[in-house]
């Protein structure tokens, strides 16, 4: 529908909240992601895309069509996101709290809220299945765990001008007025935040990404399809030696909602064998999150079976080495998110 028939649509005094929604509907997802950069939470994007979509439902008809259904929406999104930030706390991921800890129980750490953790997402539900490579691959760069963290260190506008410039590729005129600004600030706004993100030593998304090594669908590229499965089929079987092989010598493991991180290829493994022992005899399923390798865990059930035990998303250095190890542990939230059975039955 061209956006001079939305408006039309959207003018007709006959027009009802189904034909509002119908038109909103296709926005659904990418306002999710868009919402889910700003905020670092999975339900709270949800929120804030339902809240997006009852202002636009009780103000369609003030829309006049001067900008696109598309631009509208995202003016509105981004001053949810702004009241949501407004009266939050910034989330973190436990390497932003402090220093490492042994791998020893002990120094587990405290356990935070949820509302202080930036949280997993189904790729799915922020992410177009097909597009160009290219912009496949920033959107799943976009997402990734480190740099949904870093956004949270932005000020707002500033997080929303990056997002908005980097990812989604407006131009800067568009972002000007949709933030009521001009274009010189936004132009300020986005240095500042490159510099920020800079100072993380994370690649901004898009640099250097061409997609080549993706596939259309979205789907994990082959070097980290091959990477999860050897990953996986050394932590079902429990070898530490084929495991170490797969870790970056400062690869980190953490698990929100506890403090408690540890850091380097031998501290991790030591968990996997203390406090960690539980988790032999695990079994895993691969799912996508984060634009990430990720997959849900069950720990052996006494009583028959596999239980949830966590949902980890995995990051790698780019060339076959683990850098990251983040299990998510709160499995009545994650695990039915992702579609995920309840329990694994024995074989």
């Amino acid at each position: 529908m061209t956006r001079s028939a939305q408006a039309e649509t959207l003018r007709r005094p006959e027009a009802t909240t189904d034909d509002v929604g119908a038109l909103l509907e296709p926005f659904r997802s990418e306002l999710t992601g868009y919402c889910y950069r700003m905020l670092g939470g999975a339900f709270e994007a949800d929120d804030a895309v339902q809240e997006t979509m009852l202002r636009a439902w009780r103000a369609y008809d003030r829309f006049e069509g001067r900008s696109s259904l598309r631009s509208w929406l995202y003016r509105i999104a981004t001053n949810v996101c702004f009241d949501h930030l407004g009266s939050s706390k910034r989330r973190e991921r436990p390497m932003g709290l402090g220093g490492p800890q042994p791998a020893e129980e002990q120094y587990f750490g405290d356990v935070l809220s949820e509302e202080r953790w930036v949280e997993p997402v189904p790729d799915d539900a922020v992410l177009p299945r097909s597009g160009d490579p290219a912009d496949m691959a920033v959107g799943h760069e976009s997402i990734r765990l480190a740099f949904v963290a870093a956004l949270q260190h932005l000020p707002p506008r500033q997080r929303a001008v990056l997002v908005l410039r980097e990812v989604l590729r407006w131009q800067a005129a568009e972002v000007a007025a949709l933030l009521g600004t001009t274009v010189a600030s936004v132009n300020s706004a986005l240095q500042r935040a490159r510099a920020t993100l800079g100072s993380k030593s994370l690649r901004r998304p898009g640099d250097g990404a061409d997609g080549a090594d993706g596939a259309q669908d979205g789907s994990w590229n082959p070097v980290d399809e091959q990477l999860l499965e050897r990953y996986l089929d050394a932590f079902e079987r429990y070898d530490m030696d084929a495991l170490v092989k797969l870790l970056h010598a400062d690869a980190v493991l953490n698990m929100p909602p506890y403090t408690m991180w540890v850091h380097g290829r031998s501290e991790v493994v030591r968990w996997m064998v203390g406090p960690g022992a539980g988790c032999r005899g695990s079994r895993c399923v691969p799912v996508r999150a984060n634009g990430s390798m990720a997959y849900a865990q069950y720990r052996l059930d006494p009583t028959g079976g596999w239980s949830p035990w966590g949902l980890a998303v995995l990051e790698d250095d780019g060339r076959g080495r683990i850098t990251g190890i983040t299990t998510f542990l709160d499995t009545a939230s994650w695990f039915p998110r992702f579609g995920l059975p309840d329990r694994l039955p024995a074989s």
